[in-house]
Formats: C-alpha cells, sequence, structure tokens
C-alpha cells in the first residue's frame, strides 16, 4: 500500500466516523430536562411564545424543555448564565432586542455577544403597537402627537428595558415627530404593563402580544400598528403609514441562542425542531392571534441575522446618544 492510498483510507475513516458521531449526537439528545433561560420576569411578551415552544419540544422529545425565567441587569443576568453552562445543548436562551443592544451599552458584559454564544434559530417576527392608558385625551395618531407636543417632558412612556426594541420605538417616535416623551424602563414588559393599566405612565410602545387582550377589554387604547398592512389581530387599528406617520417602524426579531462550542449537530437539531414546529397550523394560528409571524432561519442564518440586529440597533444607540444608567 502506497503513502498516499493510507493517507486517503485514513481520511476517509475520519469522515465516516465524524458522520457517524453526528447521527449518534442528533440520536442522543435531548439525554435530560432542557433549560430555556429568559432573560425577562414571567408575565411579559416573551413568555407565551416561549412557553408554547417548551411544551411543543416537551412533546416531541419526551424530554421536559422548562422555562427558567432569570430577570435583572437589563437581562445581563440570564444571559450571563447561559453563557457559562455547559455547551452541550441542555442549556438554551431567549434571543431578543435587549440580546442586540447589549454591545452598544455595556463596556463590561461579563460575556462577549460575538464569541460566546451561537444562533440556533430564529422563532418569529413581531411588530410594534403603540397603547396608551384610557386617561390620556387622545383616540388617534395626530391627536397624540398634538396632545404630547403641548405637553413636552410631562408624558412618560414604558418599556422592557433600555436599549429594548419597545425603547428604540419611543426614541424614534420622539425623533420623527417632535415631540419629548419621558422613557421609564421596567425589567421587563409584564411589570411595564402593570402600571401602564394602573396608570402610573400614560403611554407604551409594545409588542402585539403583551396587550392584544388589554385592548379587546378595553382596557388599553391602541393608536398605530407598524407594518404595511394592519395585524389580523387588531384590524381595527390602522398601521403608522394610514394614521398619518410614514416610514415609522419597527420590526422585532426573536429567537433562541446556545452557548458557543454547542455541538453543530445538537443546534441542527433544535433548529429542525423548532421550523417543524413553526410550520405547524395551529402554531401559525397561534402566532398571528398575537400579533407575530413565524421566522424559520437555519443556525447559520440565525447568525447572520444576530450581526446584523446589533449593527443595526448600535446605529440607533449611537445616533440618539442614548446611554446605560444604572
Amino acid at each position: 500500500m502506497s503513502f498516499y492510498t493510507m493517507i486517503v483510507r485514513v481520511v476517509s475513516l475520519g469522515l465516516l466516523l465524524a458522520a457517524a458521531g453526528t447521527v449518534v449526537a442528533q440520536q442522543s439528545y435531548p439525554s435530560r430536562p432542557v433549560r430555556f433561560i429568559i432573560p425577562y420576569p414571567p408575565g411579559g411578551s416573551t413568555d407565551p411564545m416561549g412557553r408554547m415552544i417548551a411544551t411543543k419540544l416537551t412533546e416531541r422529545w419526551g424530554q421536559s424543555v422548562v422555562v427558567d425565567n432569570r430577570p435583572g441587569g437589563n437581562t445581563i443576568i440570564g444571559t450571563d448564565l447561559l453563557a457559562k453552562a455547559a455547551p452541550d445543548g441542555h442549556t438554551i436562551g431567549w434571543l431578543g432586542g435587549a440580546f442586540f443592544s447589549l454591545p452598544s451599552l455595556f463596556a463590561d458584559l461579563p460575556f462577549d455577544t460575538s464569541r460566546d454564544f451561537v444562533g440556533v434559530t430564529t422563532l418569529g417576527k413581531t411588530r410594534i403597537v403603540l397603547v396608551l392608558h384610557p386617561s390620556v385625551p387622545a383616540n388617534n395618531l395626530q391627536e397624540f402627537i398634538a396632545l404630547a407636543k403641548s405637553r413636552p417632558g410631562e408624558l412618560n412612556f414604558a418599556s422592557s428595558g433600555v436599549g429594548t426594541n419597545v425603547h428604540l420605538s419611543g426614541v424614534l417616535f420622539n425623533q420623527v415627530t417632535g415631540t419629548r416623551i419621558i422613557h421609564i424602563p421596567y425589567k421587563g414588559s409584564g411589570p411595564a404593563t402593570i402600571d401602564l393599566l394602573a396608570g402610573r405612565v400614560e403611554i407604551s410602545f409594545q409588542v402585539p402580544i403583551t396587550v392584544i387582550p388589554m385592548i379587546n377589554a378595553g382596557k388599553l387604547k391602541a393608536i398605530a400598528v407598524t407594518g404595511q398592512a394592519r395585524l389580523p389581530a387588531l384590524t381595527e387599528v390602522p398601521t403608522f403609514s394610514e394614521a398619518g406617520l410614514p416610514n415609522f417602524g419597527w420590526t422585532s426579531v426573536t429567537g433562541i441562542i446556545a452557548p458557543a462550542r454547542t455541538p453543530r449537530p445538537v443546534i441542527g437539531r433544535i433548529a429542525s425542531e423548532v421550523a417543524a414546529i413553526l410550520a405547524m397550523p395551529g402554531t401559525q394560528e397561534f402566532m398571528a392571534k398575537q400579533g407575530a409571524e413565524p421566522f424559520v432561519s437555519t443556525p447559520e442564518q440565525t447568525t447572520a441575522v444576530i450581526k446584523v440586529e446589533i449593527a443595526s440597533y448600535a446605529k440607533i444607540i449611537k445616533e440618539a446618544g442614548i446611554t446605560h444608567q444604572p
């Protein structure tokens, strides 16, 4: 046997062993319960979608997928837990707007968003709806803009935290309309919504999933929604363009991430299972009712989306001069 023939056989054997290892990894995962870290408190916009995915994965795998809410520190507490978890696929985490803004807001993060995580899959795209407490004397967008201009610095808008998509929506609104509505950050959309319903803050730019029940119950007034068409779940609410504010909008991307060095076959298994879940008619109906639409991506595409979103958030944060305030 020649030296080169021997080398070819060795390489071929290596490829076969790698392929076999991939199959074994896919078949053996998960071997125990999976923890799904959501860096927000229960009751917020992430909960319904996160818990639905966890339930569906549990059904498909026969292993529990447990939602672990770890709020605090602008999502840094929960995200750091994920970064330090064993990279074996048994700990995964929620991907959302706060993750994209972290590098632009904090110079001393305990993790590196580009180095310590890997994209698994995207879950959905959601738009933003502007809602008011019923006590606010405005019933459409133009009335609200006029009111805000007449009371600069007096009205407050609640968000789920500094740098989140709902916070930046308020920042963009102030920039586009020339208003000065003051930002009040919370540790999640759940606490923000509680204070909004109580009238302790008057306004919020919210992910629809959080406020649709309150809108339908008459507890909040929906003024306008981002996007090119009305939401099927809020057909009576005009888009910002229809209401007289063209080119105002924000689309929020959500997904799943895992610790860096999680095996590619395991990541692929999670991604393919989630894609199958998102393709189910029941899932699509569930998401439509809550103002979201499925968004399926491969792990490689998800990693690319993360890079684009981080750059997009960085641009807005820099232009607006937003800084983290403890």
